[in-house]
Order: structure tokens, then C-alpha cells, then sequence
């Protein structure tokens, strides 16, 4: 097929284009080569270096109706990864994280009426963050539906959600678990992915929303201090710096090996069946604390940095989130492969081959949520 990645020089990306090539497709990559993720100049951008010469590369904007325009001729299937990621930054920057996620697939669903449109599917990254707080159960076993955390139990450090004041237990989260985004990014995604999703079934053209967890590994921007808490973590563990965790360190997430990934994506590209209308999670399918994150990189690194639990939150944070992998394995033949332990010690060699500047962005990132309420 005929293939295009939006945001394909990027990690996630830049992983799917190699790994498409070497299966017999054809890629072509939009990609607005942004300077949070690529540096100021994308030339020495890594993730970049590794597709270029190898791919159609068109630099571009997809807020931008003519380059779209440019990148779909003769294009029979769009894997669409370009979004603004950073949960924080959201908050803050409502109505540009709207505009590249929600207005930019907005003018990719107008061109596929388009005279000459040779769309058949289109595959697109969509995220946990849709959940929000996703599917938990208390002493009784009853499911449970969280909205956000209340601030006053965050200031009184109980960071589990809770009902009628007990604390609730997370459980896998299921494709069917209700929309209940708790900041700006996690609503760009839904309205994405639901556009997307509506769209094809008026359109008659086959659409996969892959629900992505906490995507990690090789080639992960080690210069964006908004997203990627392993990167982060792995900086500050180099320059031998303190860690300050948020709330208690047990705050969990679903960490997914980009292998894993790309192999899923994979699947979806490839899927036989012409019509089929998907939204499906891709994950690891287990829950790992941050602050184990933190003490297996620690090692890894064989750093003298100090971890300290601090008892700060964030305002917009979720507490757990691990993906229900059931309809991943029924439809997609999907199964992750790679443990947290394997993936980080993949991770942290390949970090370890990488010239790792040490600043002040991600503190900058941090001094910002402060200022504006964020941070607490």
C-alpha cells in the first residue's frame, strides 16, 4: 500500500515508517518537524535521520488544508500520529492543542470527499487519556466510573479515587468504559478519535483507533520536558540530579514497548477485513508505579541521584490507568511482548549511546504548571 504517516519523523512514527518499508509498502511522511520534539535544527533530529532517504518526506503542517492536500495524492491509507501530547500543557494551551488535533483531522476528513480520494483506511493514534480515570471497583466489587480526583483529598494526600469515602481499586479498562477525560489533551483525542470513527462509517471506508497507552523505547524525544516520564526520569538520573515523585510514588501506568506498538499498528494496516470500524487499546496490560519506573532506571543507570516522594499533584493527572488487552488479542491478534524490566534496560542502552544535554526545560515545564495553578 501506499501509506501515510502524519508526525512520521517523530518516535512513534519514525518506527512505523522503517518498519512498513521493510514489509513492501510505500511511505510518505507529513511531519511539521516541530523544535519541542526535534531541536532547533531537525537536521540532527535522530528520528528524523533514521527515515530520511527512505521515505516521501513532506514537511508540513497538518493545520494546514494545501499540505494535506499534497500529501494524500495517491495515498491508500493515512496512519494519522500527528497531535500535541502533553497533558500539562493542555491546560494552559486549550486552543492550540485543539486546533492540531481536532481542526487538523477535520481537514483530513474533508479531503476524503474529495474527487480522487483513494483512502480505503485510515488508522489513528488515539489514547488512554480518553478514559481519564478509567474502571475501578470497591470492597463490594462493584464497578465504578471515577470523574476527577477531588483537590480536596489530594491535599489531604488521599490520592485513590474514591466513593462515599472509600477508596476505590483500579481494574484493566475496557473499550466500553465511558469517555471521562480529565484535561484538554484527553478531550482533543475523543473528539479525534470519534470524528474519525464517524466519518468512516458515512464515508464507507474501513477505521482502526488505537486507544495507545504510555508508549516508551529507543528514539523517544529526549528533548520535550511536557511528555515522556521516562525520558524525564532518565535525564535528571544521568546528571546524577534529585527526582521529586508526585503524591505517594504509586500513582500507575500502563507502559508499552514501541515494538509493541508498531506491531499492533501493523496489524490494524493490514487487517483484512475491508469495512472494519475499531476503537481498541494497545498496552502492556500491566500497572507499574512511577516510582518503580524511577528505582529500575535508577539501577539501570547506576545513578547517585536521590528519589524523594513529594506528596505534589498535578491537576489533571489520573491516578491508575492499564488497558483491558481482550479485544486487542480477539481482532488484531495482539499480545505485548516485552516486559517493563526488558523494555527499560532496551531503553536506557540506547539512551546511553545519545548525547544527552542536561537543562533547565524540564523545570521551566514545572515553574510554568505552578504559574498557572497546575502544580500543587
Amino acid at each position: 500500500m501506499n501509506v501515510l504517516i502524519t508526525g512520521g519523523a517523530g518516535f512513534i512514527g519514525s518506527s512505523m515508517a522503517v518498519e512498513l518499508i521493510s514489509r513492501g509498502h510505500s511511505v510518505r511522511i507529513l511531519d511539521n518537524l516541530s523544535p519541542q520534539i526535534h531541536g532547533t535544527d531537525p537536521n540532527f533530529s535522530p528520528t528524523l535521520l533514521r527515515v530520511k532517504g527512505k521515505v516521501d518526506l513532506h514537511v508540513g503542517d497538518v493545520t494546514n488544508l494545501d499540505d494535506w492536500k499534497k500529501a494524500l495524492q495517491g495515498i491508500d491509507c493515512v496512519v494519522h500520529l500527528a497531535a500535541e501530547t502533553g497533558t500539562g500543557q493542555s491546560m494552559y494551551e486549550a486552543h492550540h492543542y485543539m486546533n492540531v488535533n481536532v481542526c487538523g483531522t477535520a481537514h483530513l476528513l474533508d479531503l476524503l470527499s474529495h474527487e480522487g480520494s483513494n483512502v480505503k483506511r485510515i488508522v489513528v493514534a488515539s489514547s488512554r487519556a480518553i478514559y481519564g480515570e478509567g474502571k475501578y471497583v470497591d470492597g463490594h466489587g462493584t464497578v465504578h466510573y471515577p470523574v476527577a480526583r477531588h483537590e480536596t483529598d489530594l491535599k489531604s494526600g488521599v490520592f485513590n479515587p474514591t466513593y462515599n469515602g472509600e477508596e476505590l481499586e483500579s481494574v484493566p479498562t475496557t473499550e466500553d468504559t465511558p469517555f471521562s477525560p480529565t484535561s484538554i489533551y484527553g478531550i482533543s483525542k475523543q473528539v479525534q478519535e470519534q470524528m474519525i470513527l464517524v466519518a468512516a462509517r458515512t464515508k464507507g471506508i474501513s477505521a482502526f483507533a488505537l486507544r495507545y497507552q504510555n508508549v516508551y523505547g529507543p528514539g523517544q524525544s529526549l528533548k520535550n520536558p511536557y511528555t515522556g516520564i521516562i525520558s524525564i526520569f532518565s535525564k535528571l538520573l544521568l546528571a546524577n540530579q534529585p527526582i521529586n515523585i508526585f503524591e505517594d510514588g504509586l500513582e500507575s501506568r500502563d507502559f508499552v514497548f514501541i515494538d509493541d506498538v508498531v506491531n499492533a499498528t501493523c496489524a490494524a494496516i493490514e487487517h483484512p477485513d475491508a469495512s472494519a470500524i475499531e476503537s481498541i487499546n494497545i498496552g502492556n496490560g500491566i500497572a507499574t508505579s512511577v516510582a518503580r519506573v524511577a528505582d529500575i532506571l535508577k539501577d539501570l543507570y547506576r545513578s547517585d541521584s536521590a528519589l524523594t516522594t513529594t506528596g505534589n499533584y498535578r491537576l489533571g493527572d489520573i491516578r491508575h490507568n492499564t488497558a483491558d488487552l481482550t479485544k486487542a488479542k480477539q481482532i488484531l491478534g495482539y499480545a505485548s511482548k516485552t516486559t517493563v524490566e526488558t523494555g527499560l534496560k532496551r531503553f536506557s542502552e540506547w539512551v546511553n549511546t545519545q548525547k544527552v544535554n542536561t537543562d533547565d526545560s524540564y523545570q521551566n515545564s514545572l515553574d510554568e504548571l505552578k504559574e498557572k495553578g497546575l502544580l500543587k
